[in-house]
């Protein structure tokens, strides 16, 4: 049931890994209380492109030059605090909780010497996973995890291309120096 083990020890809980059922279990309530909680299902990219719209602005940008900010609860978001904006709220806790995971898990270990290649291909992955995720309207999480949960077609369709886009990603390591 636990993937081989009866009980969980403390220290699988902290330094894991986690039994796979047990993963799988916690995601799924984690998706119902969302859902219970928001009102729609959990999404994640939608906060981050929040931020980056909020950030533009300060820069100068104009929300009404983009037909994507254009729905009144858009607007709303643009002009609501951020910690008020329950995706935002979530991907904070979301960042907080895996670094405090990582922490506790002793799995900290930032590497500061990257080469210019690798750096290349985490730039461009970052923006074609961002872009993407916008496109697909979300992440594994938003775009698959809560299309499937929600039974509709999108889901399917996602984890497809991302099947695909990682085969792709796989093949291209190489290219940056990636081993």
């Amino acid at each position: 049931l636990w993937g081989g083990e009866m009980a969980l020890s403390w220290r699988t809980l902290v330094h894991g890994p986690w039994p796979l059922l047990l993963g799988a279990i916690l995601l799924a309530l984690l998706g119902f209380a969302t859902l219970l909680a928001k009102g729609f299902p959990w999404g994640v990219t939608w906060g981050f492109t929040l931020w980056g719209a909020k950030a533009a602005m300060a820069l100068g940008w104009d929300p009404a030059s983009s037909s994507f900010w254009t729905p009144a609860w858009r607007q709303g978001a643009l002009r609501a605090d951020l910690l008020k904006e329950a995706t935002s709220l979530m991907n904070i806790a979301i960042t907080l909780g895996a670094g405090m995971a990582a922490s506790l898990a002793g799995k900290i270990a930032p590497n500061l010497r990257m080469g210019w290649l690798p750096f290349l291909a985490a730039v461009v992955g970052g923006l074609m996973l961002g872009y993407g995720a916008r496109l697909a309207y979300g992440c594994n999480i938003g775009a698959f995890f809560a299309g499937i949960s929600s039974t509709s077609l999108h889901g399917w369709v996602w984890i497809f291309v991302a099947m695909a886009g990682n085969v792709i990603g796989v093949r291209l390591r190489p290219l940056f120096r990636l081993g």
